[in-house]
């Protein structure tokens, strides 16, 4: 009986493991090859994909991870390795906009407004991946994230008809990075659920033309 009952708990402490630990490395090899890190090599897309975050950390000062987008966004436009920067965040109230504070931070480091076309639906990154394919005609696109956010982004865009790289921002180390990792893995899961259950994007609306 003794042995049963240590199989039973054993069972769950491992099942739970290697789910979360399967979910991530799939995601993580599935991808490795179209992650970019140098300027030089990542190729040419018409449209850059900058995912959204909040601006300040809780606690105050700019968060990092914010910033590091920017300057990868930034990076890529003056490069020539993109045309045109669609922002997608969640603009969930009249407090809290991503779209358009990122796109202010971009006009002040030089991409011209012209050249930001911005989805104020992308309230997860499932979200902003189908609205890129299905509410803004992209059929190819570059994400502009932290590398392990570029895996999952890519992922979610290979089953959803949408061919993506990613080109990674620089990523946070110590203490704050080892929380967002460990968040991951659980985002990682939930991936594979939107997936078995095809979760769809909170809003869809009118096509929207990158041009």
């Amino acid at each position: 009986m003794k042995t049963k009952i240590r199989k039973r708990l054993i069972a769950l402490v491992v099942l739970p493991v290697l789910i979360f630990t399967g979910c991530y490395y799939i995601i993580e090899f599935s991808s490795a090859d179209r992650i970019y890190r140098d300027i030089d090599t990542v190729p040419y897309n018409k449209v850059g994909l900058v995912l959204g975050t909040a601006r300040h950390q809780v606690g105050g000062g700019v968060n990092p991870y914010y910033k590091f987008r920017i300057e990868a966004a930034l990076q890529l436009f003056k490069a020539g390795k993109v045309s045109y920067i669609l922002v997608s965040g969640d603009n969930g109230s009249i407090y809290y906009n991503e779209p358009n504070t990122i796109k202010k931070d971009l006009i002040a480091g030089g991409i011209p407004e012209n050249r930001i076309f911005l989805d104020y639906a992308g309230f997860r990154t499932l979200d902003s991946m189908i609205r890129a394919n299905i509410v803004f005609g992209l059929d190819s696109v570059t994400v502009i994230s932290q590398e392990f956010h570029n895996e999952r982004a890519l992922f979610i865009a290979s089953k959803k008809n949408l061919y993506a790289i990613g080109f990674s921002a620089a990523d946070i180390s110590g203490s704050p990075g080892m929380k967002v990792q460990f968040r991951e893995y659980f985002a990682r899961v939930k991936v594979f659920l939107d997936l078995i259950f095809n979760t769809e994007p909170k809003y869809y609306g009118n096509r929207i033309v990158i041009e």
